[in-house]
């Protein structure tokens, strides 16, 4: 499904922590998580040289971010299922953190590994 195009320029425009909100709620509903991939995972650099692992709650955001350094990567989903099982503990393990709704002016939220399981859980609570 694709998103229109009012829509995404209208969630690109929040300020981080309502994206992050929009990120929790949305790959809680539609059970996917969407990253860049080309023969691996696009990758990002914080100001502190820490490393992160960009994702989005949708493929059309992540297309958009797929420019400059990214460009050549295609949207690629993840399971919510696997993302917090198999993926974040992963990220975890390398200190690689999570890095939630990029936008094309390379804007995201960096929580803990910890902290995004939480609130992932704390949502999937609704939907039992």
């Amino acid at each position: 499904m694709k998103l229109h195009p009012k829509q995404i320029s209208s969630v690109l425009a929040l300020p981080g922590p309502e994206r992050y909100e929009h990120f929790i709620k949305q790959v809680v509903d539609w059970e996917e998580v969407w990253g860049l991939y080309d023969d691996g995972w696009a990758m990002a650099g914080s100001d502190e040289d820490e490393d992160i692992l960009p994702f989005w709650p949708h493929e059309d955001y992540a297309a958009i971010c797929a420019e400059k350094d990214w460009a050549g990567f295609t949207p690629k989903s993840i399971s919510l299922e696997e993302f917090m099982e198999d993926l974040l503990p992963r990220l975890k393990e390398d200190n690689v953190l999570p890095g939630i709704f990029f936008t094309p002016s390379g804007k995201s939220v960096t929580p803990s590994v910890d902290e995004l399981l939480e609130h992932l859980q704390q949502e999937l609570t609704k939907y039992l």
